[in-house]
């Protein structure tokens, strides 16, 4: 990895699992690196298809605990493994419970399409909490640039604070558990609607069990993010 390279702490379910494999195939890319498997919405071309999921493509399936960021001066690859494997170490498995595909809104009458909870689930947030707390002191000091890219203008003063805390406008009690599958598009119930009977034939059990964190990496501005490991529970 680069100097430039940015690392992000995910939820990602395991690469055999059927949750694993249909938001890889709904999105165009699986961030392991496997092959797809086929992938069609009635009425929707390939095309359109894949342009309507271009955003999540490029991060690959997940939800996010800890946002992207660079390595603080100092910091090291090795030393944010560490503290991540120690981290995890310590955490049991939990389950999420059943997901649903839900639409989010994101203004100017869009929205982009999700799996989401169906509950709230409070090991969730403790886990939110302590990964987005305990890891970042890794994480090197947002750029103008990086900032300006969150729209804070479009923000709450709240979720302004977070951005400003822990370099995401969306942790903490503003965490919202969510695994991308479109950008924010216009007329998103048509989209939305095809997507859940999709999901509900291709993923048999659309619950997830909790028992690991995931880092992916893009090595430089511009490339897809990948998997690079996972830290499994091992608490009892």
């Amino acid at each position: 990895m680069t100097q430039a390279a940015r690392y992000a702490i995910y939820l990602a379910p395991p690469p055999e699992s059927a949750l694993w494999r249909f938001g890889s195939a709904a999105i165009g890319r699986d961030a392991t690196g496997a092959a797809l498997e086929p992938f069609e919405l009635e009425a929707f071309s390939a095309q359109a298809w894949r342009e309507m999921t271009a955003e999540p493509r490029r991060y690959g399936f997940h939800a996010t605990i800890k946002a992207p960021f660079r390595l603080r001066d100092g910091e090291t690859f090795e030393r944010l493994c560490a503290a991540a494997e120690v981290l995890a170490a310590a955490q049991a498995p939990f389950e999420l419970g059943p997901l649903e595909v839900t639409r989010i809104a994101s203004g100017a009458e869009r929205a982009f399409i999700a799996l989401t909870p169906r509950a709230p689930c409070a090991d969730l947030t403790r886990l939110e909490s302590l990964v987005v707390r305990q890891l970042d002191r890794f994480r090197a000091p947002l750029t103008p640039t990086e900032r300006a890219r969150r729209r804070p203008e479009r923000l709450t003063e709240r979720q302004r604070d977070m951005l400003e805390r822990w370099g995401y406008p969306y942790a903490l009690d503003e965490f919202r558990v969510h695994f991308t599958l479109t950008d924010a598009i216009a007329e998103s119930e048509p989209v939305a609607r095809a997507l859940a009977d999709a999901f509900a034939v291709r993923a048999a059990s659309p619950s997830l069990a909790v028992d690991a964190l995931v880092l992916f990496a893009q090595g430089q501005a511009g490339e897809d993010f990948v998997v690079l490991r996972r830290f499994p529970f091992a608490a009892a």
